[in-house]
């Protein structure tokens, strides 16, 4: 083979799971670069009796992308559009091809692929074909089947079909089969838009053209392996809009939405509440149907939903014509799939039966019996999906942990599927049978029609070498399940995982693979997976390395547990930018994974030099403020052989320049300027005051010394000074002694303290990202030690306000701090009263202007903004200052110590060339480039040779300058 062949640990852990209940342990990986190899490996495995898995996004529901031999990865190399022919409106592509891309090819002739599944952004064409995609658009442009012409199908023999009308490719036997069954055939499958289930045999019937292209869609690689397809394309709308129906419940969006389909929406997708945060701008009501409208220009697709709102008997309505707002919409339905893991209280539900469809019409009341079934199991689900199509997703918390819950699985499961037969319906309606359903195919088909689908399969691949166990002769629907492996007892570990009950496995099982991680591109404003967009490979995605901790936690695959090699290396370019904590739908955080990891992995250990030099950072920079030696270490940098020598030593990339330490700590500059205030306010006391005097300040507030801002940029905590004190707040450095009760002296009637140690408060975030968890643990505490007269709700009933400048810093303090220390009352105190630059502002300052500049920006949200703090403020801020323009999302690739690590160097620099260096090149002469982050403007001036700047020294300068806030530029 000229593809890569993988047997290795890191390989198979990564692909014993798809987005299913389920697991199975291949023997290997191939990755085919061609027909020719899809061929070789074929033969390999069928001369060795070992069963092939063709395997594209690993996005399937069902279990039907795993398997105990040979998976075939299509997506690393046969990922070409082949051709895209706008006249004749088709386009050839491999299978692995990502459905955004080839709607990205073929958007510029105003034409795309109609089917549109939630995981568009990662799902390829081949496992659409696989599987039969649909999508939230196919009420207008139908199921990938529809949109299917021709496919080129390497079978279990080896031999190469073209796949059409007219029988054309079909094996021997098949048509002699199909012609001896026609009545069964006719009358056999049911009429309604959305049946997946089974094989597709009916598209056989000589009167629907014999199209075996068409019956192969949907047969989950039981086949042939598709290595090319011919698909249509359909015209795209050039205007939308969407009208957001409100219901009380999800029964009466149902009932409602058979009614609407005359009217010709593009979709009518419905959710209920359980699934919408408060805050997302929804008309009232209990449940929603999203009904798009297109048209050939605003007006008219704004007119047709109208045209809905009036004939829908609703309690509320929105219709949105603004492409922004309704991208934000369709989001909320898109992550669905991952938000509906867990409960409104937190629990957890899975997949297995969040997928059958029933004829429209039938919908309201095929859900109302689903509830009392969910009911009489004392299961809960909250169900969303194509409404107009009939077909329903839920999940649904089952307890697939232990014998009992298995047990109840099961009975659910059998008595739903007789459910779902009473109405017509079928037991898939997208995501295929897998695992998950063929087993009851009979209660669907009967006996007679499955053991036709069985007689096809042994046409097709009389060795049963290709995906065995799937729709026919199939597993059990309660075997192989992915969490029998591991272990029932929760595993001793540094974090508090409060959202996981403590349970490291449970935090782990958040992954249940429906693979945001893998798109290809960060978006508009998200973070997520940046490792995975510059290396392209599944072990550096958020999915890939939860998969690698589950197999860890299993001890099957990954056998060393803690010490696991594989899991560091793959672990190794995560850039712990907390993308995932807020970009992924279930909210996998594999930054705090990270640091547990990496927390056992080297107890006892030599670390890498890099955890000692970087990851001990605010270690060496006060040692530095000690000896006053930042201007000799500074020369000592800039001489070449030196500086190389020094990054060689401390682990650091050559390629990077060692940043300059500040001549003058922040903290010595605020206590030179407090020595300053006194003396002035001493000569006033004897002589009068200099100047008028200013307004005694309102509020008051910590500004925060985190390491980055005392020893690398004091500017940017200068100018908060600046700018919080023109705002009238009072500001104030945290203590630097501890205040210790004492006992109480005889007739003392206040609070007795007495003077501790001296110490600096420090967020612990360098100790956290590489995993030094217990020297974590110390420095917190001598941090809360500090604060703690400030955070006793004995002496201070409210928090003190903390306003913290390094926006990592402000996220450490935000959740590392609380869920480390999670049995000490005081983190979460202190971690409820930080506040980011901005939000001080507005919360102590609400009247107060900023100057305005009327300047357009460039620069980058910092990745732990965006995942932990929110830039809702910032934003506010930059608009009330006539600052214009949209900072970038993804992440600046620095991340910390990690761009600064020796081998990190290429991946850094790739991240940055994703969003953050494009923006800046686009910038105008005059824009302000804004990086709030230490390592955002360090990276800037390293690989761009620009210098970004924090707000606050943005708006420092700007009062200097005498700008009002009415925007007139005066003197001082």
């Amino acid at each position: 083979m000229r593809g890569e062949v993988a047997f290795d640990v890191t390989a198979r852990a990564l692909t014993t799971m798809d987005a299913s209940n389920y697991r199975r342990v291949p023997l290997g990986v191939v990755c085919p670069r061609d027909a020719d190899d899809v061929a070789a490996a074929l033969s390999v495995c069928r001369a060795h009796g070992v069963p092939v898995v063709p395997r594209g996004g690993g996005t399937s529901i069902a279990g039907q992308a795993t398997g105990t031999g040979v998976v075939l990865d299509l997506t690393r190399h046969m990922n070409r559009i082949v051709a895209l022919d706008p006249e004749a409106r088709t386009a050839v592509v491999q299978p692995g091809v990502v459905l955004d891309r080839l709607q990205e090819a073929a958007a510029p002739h105003g034409l795309r692929f109609g089917p549109d599944p939630s995981t568009h952004s990662r799902c390829t064409l081949g496992g659409m074909i696989g599987n039969n995609s649909c999508g939230s658009h196919s009420v207008a442009w139908g199921t990938t089947a529809d949109s299917v012409r021709e496919l080129t199908v390497v079978k279990g023999n080896g031999s190469v079909v073209r796949l059409g009308r007219n029988w054309q490719g079909a094996p021997d036997g098949l048509r002699a089969l199909v012609e001896g069954e026609l009545a069964r055939l006719r009358t056999g499958f049911p009429e309604l838009p959305r049946r997946i289930s089974g094989y597709a045999l009916d598209a056989l019937l000589p009167e629907k053209g014999a199209d075996v292209a068409r019956s192969f869609c949907g047969s989950e690689g039981t086949l042939g392996v598709l290595t090319e397809a011919v698909v249509r394309l359909v015209e795209a709308p050039r205007a939308r809009a969407l009208a957001v129906l409100a219901y009380a419940d999800e029964s009466a969006a149902a009932q409602a939405a058979a009614g609407l389909l005359p009217l010709g929406p593009l979709t009518v997708e419905g959710m209920a509440a359980d699934l919408v945060p408060p805050d997302a701008g929804l008309p009232r009501g209990g449940a929603w149907l999203f009904v798009e409208t297109g048209g050939a220009d605003p007006a008219q697709a704004r007119a047709r939903a109208d045209a809905i709102v009036r004939a829908a008997d609703v309690l509320d309505s929105l219709v949105v014509t603004d492409p922004a707002a309704q991208r934000v919409l369709w989001r909320l339905r898109e992550d669905a799939s991952g938000t509906a893991t867990r409960m409104p209280d937190g629990s957890e539900a899975w997949p297995g039966w969040e997928d059958c469809a029933v004829p429209p019409a039938r919908l309201g009341a095929y859900l109302r019996d689903f509830r009392h079934l969910l009911s009489a199991h004392d299961l809960r689900g909250t169900p969303y999906g194509h409404f107009g199509d009939g077909c329903i997703h839920v999940r649904i918390d089952f307890d697939l942990l232990t014998s009992a819950g298995t047990a109840r699985f099961r009975r659910f499961s059998e008595e739903l599927a007789e459910l779902v037969v009473s109405h017509g319906g079928s037991l898939s309606g997208e995501h295929g049978d897998g695992q998950a359903r063929a087993e009851l195919l009979p209660r669907m088909y009967g006996t007679e029609l499955v053991g036709l689908f069985e007689r096809a399969k042994d046409l097709w691949d009389p060795d049963d070498l290709l995906n065995p166990g799937m729709l026919v002769r199939p597993h059990r629907l309660d075997e192989n399940l992915r969490f029998a492996v591991l272990p029932r007892e929760p595993v001793d570990v540094a974090f508090g995982y409060p959202a996981d009950g403590g349970d490291f496995s449970a935090a782990v099982r958040r992954c249940v693979g429906v693979a945001k991680c893998r798109t290809t591109t960060a978006g508009d404003s998200g973070v997520m997976c940046p490792s995975f967009r510059a290396t392209g490979e599944e072990e550096h995605s958020t999915r890939g390395r939860a998969r690698l901790l589950h197999e860890m936690l299993a001890g099957e695959v990954v056998t060393d547990g803690w010490r696991s090699t594989e899991v560091r290396d793959a672990l190794d370019l995560c850039l712990s930018c907390k993308g995932c904590r807020s970009d992924c739908p279930v909210g996998v955080d594999m930054a705090t994974y990270k640091a547990e990891f990496l927390h056992h992995h080297y107890e006892g250990r030599r670390r890498p030099v890099a955890h000692y030099t970087m990851g001990r950072l605010p270690v060496w920079l006060r040692l530095v403020d000690r000896t006053r030696s930042a201007a000799l270490l500074n020369s000592l940098s800039s001489v070449g052989p030196l500086a190389a020598l020094a990054k060689r030593l401390g682990g650091i990339a050559p390629e990077r320049e060692i940043p300059r330490l500040a001549p003058e700590t922040f903290s010595r500059w605020w206590g030179r300027r407090f020595k300053e205030r006194v003396r002035r306010m001493l000569r006033e006391e004897a002589y009068g005051p200099e100047t008028e005097a200013a307004d005694s300040p309102g509020a008051a507030a910590f500004l925060w010394p985190d390491t980055f801002t005392e020893h690398l940029s004091p500017s940017v905590g200068r100018a908060a000074v600046r700018v919080l004190e023109a705002a009238g707040v009072d500001v104030m450095l945290p203590p630097t002694v501890v205040m210790q009760k004492r006992t109480p002296r005889a007739g003392e009637t206040h609070h007795p303290w007495s003077v501790g140690a001296r110490g600096h408060v420090c967020c612990g975030l360098t100790y956290v990202s590489t995993g030094q968890l217990d020297r974590a643990r110390a420095v917190m505490r001598r941090t809360l030690d500090l604060m703690g007269v400030f955070l006793d709700p004995d002496v201070h009933p409210r928090p003190p306000v903390v306003v913290v400048l390094e926006p990592s810093c402000a996220a450490a303090l935000r959740t590392d701090l609380p869920e480390l220390l999670h049995d000490d009352p005081r983190a979460a105190r202190l971690a409820s009263a930080v506040l980011t630059f901005a939000e001080a502002l507005e919360r102590l300052a609400p009247d107060w202007s900023p100057p305005r500049l009327d300047r357009p920006v460039a620069g980058q949200t910092h990745c732990h903004q965006h995942a932990v703090l929110g830039d809702a403020a910032d934003r506010r801020l930059r608009e009330a200052a006539g600052l214009t323009g949209t900072l970038a999302g993804g992440c600046c690739g620095l991340a910390g110590n990690f761009g600064f690590e020796k081998g990190h160097y290429e991946v850094s620099k790739t991240c940055a060339e994703e969003q953050l260096l494009p923006a800046v090149r686009a910038a105008t002469p005059d824009t302000l480039l804004l990086a709030d982050g230490f390592s955002c403007r360090t990276q800037l001036e390293q690989l761009a040779g620009r210098k970004g700047r924090h707000l606050a020294e943005v708006l420092a300068e700007a009062l200097d300058q005498g700008v009002d806030p009415g925007g007139d530029q005066g003197a001082d």
